[in-house]
């Protein structure tokens, strides 16, 4: 008999139901709302055949329907087939980090698209919005990163002086400077 193993982070039964719950939920409104998007997409090119093509419409929206694919392996729970009970609730989909960064671009393609429906194929340039976000957010995480590694040289000549505090400011009136290390 093959023996399940459980994985290192275990969650109490309540918050495991939770989760799984929740997954569950976030990923059927989720699913819903894309089919419901690409839908109405696809019907106002087939019908009234506006000038949307379907190039970009493949090309924008395949690494949306990835991330989907993902999100459901992801967090989609997971039950024992024989009593049925709770195997894994699968992982938190309101994560941050790059979970939330691949629900911004899920949301920001659906607006792409809502507005192609609406104003034709040139809405698609909206979207580049997504890789511009991605190379600020990677300056600045990177600059961030750097100016924390700068403090951590050793020179107190490039560093801010610290605030004074009361004492050393009494002290000054009096005329008399303290060093401090």
């Amino acid at each position: 008999m093959a023996q399940v193993r459980e994985p290192p982070w275990h969650l109490p039964p309540k918050a495991a139901k939770t989760l799984a719950a929740r997954n569950s939920a976030l990923l059927r409104q989720t699913h819903l709302t894309t089919l419901t998007i690409h839908a109405i997409f696809l019907l106002l090119h087939f019908l009234f055949r506006r000038p949307r093509s379907l190039t970009p419409y493949a090309i924008f929206t395949i690494p949306t329907l990835i991330i989907e694919f993902y999100f459901e392996r992801l967090g989609r729970p997971r039950y024992n087939p024989g009593d049925n009970s709770l195997r894994s609730p699968g992982e938190d989909l309101d994560a941050p980090g790059l979970t939330e960064y691949f629900w911004d671009v899920l949301y920001w393609t659906w607006g792409c698209m809502g507005a192609v429906c609406v104003f034709g194929d040139k809405a698609w340039w909206l979207w580049v919005v997504v890789p511009l976000y991605s190379a600020w957010s990677a300056y600045t995480t990177f600059m961030g990163v750097r100016k924390g590694f700068a403090g951590m040289g050793g020179d107190a000549g490039d560093a801010a002086p610290a605030a004074d505090s009361k004492r050393q400011k009494k002290l000054e009136k009096r005329g008399q400077r303290v060093k401090y290390r």
